[in-house]
């Protein structure tokens, strides 16, 4: 996979094919920036890079603010969606996870906040379509 990505997806499959290519380039101490609207696929995007770490239980942190899921990888799953300041991040310990080499983070709603994001992670943009297909762009910074 070479950044700048971008595909245009019109299934869960496609989707679920495109998690699995991206899952190939993660490693230890990686950071995933995802954004996009509600709706958009940001979840079932990050179930799909779970599976593939052989993690079978991923849902949404909305609530939690923070999963940790354990597989052949240790991931940590944020959702900022719910964060109303970057206070509230500083106090769950936010650069410890975030600075953890032994595992990959994935943050949902990642631009609400993007004074706490690592300098060197991966960006991916999901996009809703007109026509309900998603436009997925995937960056390295």
């Amino acid at each position: 996979m070479q950044f700048p990505f971008f595909q245009n997806i019109y299934s869960e499959e496609e989707t679920t094919h495109l998690a699995r290519t991206f899952s190939s380039v993660l490693k230890k101490g990686d950071a995933v920036a995802l954004n996009g609207n509600l709706g958009s696929g940001k979840t079932f995007f990050t179930r799909a890079i779970c599976r593939e770490f052989q993690i079978e239980n991923a849902n949404s942190p909305s609530f939690t603010i923070l999963n940790i899921y354990y597989g052949s990888q240790k991931i940590f799953h944020f959702d900022f969606y719910r964060i109303r300041t970057e206070h509230e991040l500083l106090n769950i310990g936010i650069y410890d996870y975030l600075n953890d080499e032994e595992s990959i983070s994935i943050i949902e709603w990642a631009d609400m906040f993007p004074g706490i994001l690592p300098a060197r992670r991966y960006e991916v943009k999901i996009i809703i379509n007109d026509d309900f297909s998603r436009s997925f762009t995937i960056d390295k910074v």
